[in-house]
């Protein structure tokens, strides 16, 4: 097939996908669901892939769309959001002490009610990092697919479920339907000052291999220039808006290619897994509350195991503090990227020292 007929092909699945994201985003949005943007597109572009259209979101406009996204809450920072900073130490080390709780809870879910093997178990259980636990899942034979579906179906599940949970028991402002600035007047100099400093904080942290570097390095460089009252300029509402949609086609893109059959086959450990990290979740979150003056709002989406650029999506479209979520996020993440490799070691030996066989996983329905 000639290359102009591939991205012709290209470029018509991501109309395609694009557009699926916009119909989906604005029905949450005309249904007054909560953060409908990010929730509309995610959920209309994961039915279309589970129904077999191939939903695609170039690369390049997911990294744009990143830097965006980190442009809009790094301009939230202001020298007040930085007050509470003497009562994180007991979230940022309570994060963590929950992060390690989830992974162990919601890994022996998985072997004792589903019967996966270690391996398959630590890794689907993992609270997080989910470019980390591909690798060591392809890497070690774990069941890679089981691995990625009850990860990604809990990514959805908590993108969803909270923003609904936080509004139900009026937890959280009610979010309007579209973010950024509402009025677009910044001077041409500060917005170019803006883009080139959050390009250059996002290559750097790409340079040291950060987490999500494009949004955090764009997050940081808004923050820096906000902060110290260098610029005002922001990203208007309608270009915000748009990223947050194709951010919600992105993560519902991961269900592409998966056989609805499949996906049955392993949805209730999505879903049992889901709940048993939500419920530690919920249970870190008030305790913290408890101790600290934390709003339980903030708590609720910082200790919650989604990827972190969504979870901090969330906040902005919640007005939740986005500075306060994302320290805790990346926290989290740093807690499992540490801690995985050393349990690996840990219960890999402990399952080669008594001899047993790793258990069978679902079969694929097409087998």
């Amino acid at each position: 097939m000639p290359a102009w007929t591939i991205e012709r092909h290209g470029l018509r699945n991501a109309a395609e996908t694009l557009l699926v994201a916009a119909v989906g985003a604005l029905f949450f949005v005309w249904i007054h669901f909560p953060a409908g943007l990010i929730c509309g597109s995610m959920l209309a572009v994961a039915a279309a892939a589970l129904a077999g259209r191939p939903m695609v979101v170039p690369v390049n406009l997911g990294r744009l769309t990143f830097l965006i996204i980190g442009m809009s809450l790094g301009a939230t920072v202001t020298p007040r959001t930085l007050h509470g900073i003497v009562e994180w130490p007991i979230s940022m080390m309570l994060i963590a002490v929950s992060a390690l709780c989830m992974t162990l809870a919601t890994m022996s879910y998985l072997r004792l009610v589903h019967g996966w093997d270690i391996k398959s178990a630590l890794y689907g259980g993992s609270p997080g990092a989910m470019a980390q636990v591909i690798s060591l899942s392809v890497h070690s034979g774990a069941d890679v697919r089981g691995v990625v579906i009850v990860q990604t179906v809990r990514v959805v599940f908590i993108s969803v479920s909270i923003p609904l949970g936080l509004a139900l028991f009026g937890l959280a402002a009610s979010p309007t339907a579209t973010l950024g600035a509402a009025n677009f007047d910044a001077s041409p100099i500060e917005l170019v000052v803006l883009i080139s400093f959050c390009v250059v904080t996002s290559m750097l942290l790409q340079w040291i291999r950060f987490p999500a570097s494009i949004i955090f390095g764009a997050m940081l460089g808004s923050g820096i220039l906000h902060g110290m009252d260098l610029v005002q300029a922001s990203p208007p509402w309608w270009l915000a808006s748009a990223a947050v949609v194709v951010m919600g086609a992105t993560v519902g893109q991961r269900f592409a290619n998966t056989p609805g059959r499949l996906l049955l086959a392993y949805l209730g450990a999505a879903v049992g897994s889901f709940a048993v990290a939500a419920s530690i979740c919920a249970g870190f979150a008030v305790l913290v509350a408890a101790l600290t003056n934390a709003h339980v709002a903030d708590l609720v989406i910082s200790f919650a195991p989604g990827a972190q650029d969504t979870m901090m999506v969330l906040a902005l479209s919640l007005h939740i503090d986005p500075v306060f979520v994302g320290a805790h996020q990346l926290s989290r993440f740093l807690t499992v990227s540490l801690s995985l490799p050393l349990l690996t070691h840990l219960f890999t030996r402990e399952n080669d020292a008594t001899g047993k066989r790793p258990e069978l996983l679902p079969k694929d329905p097409k087998n």
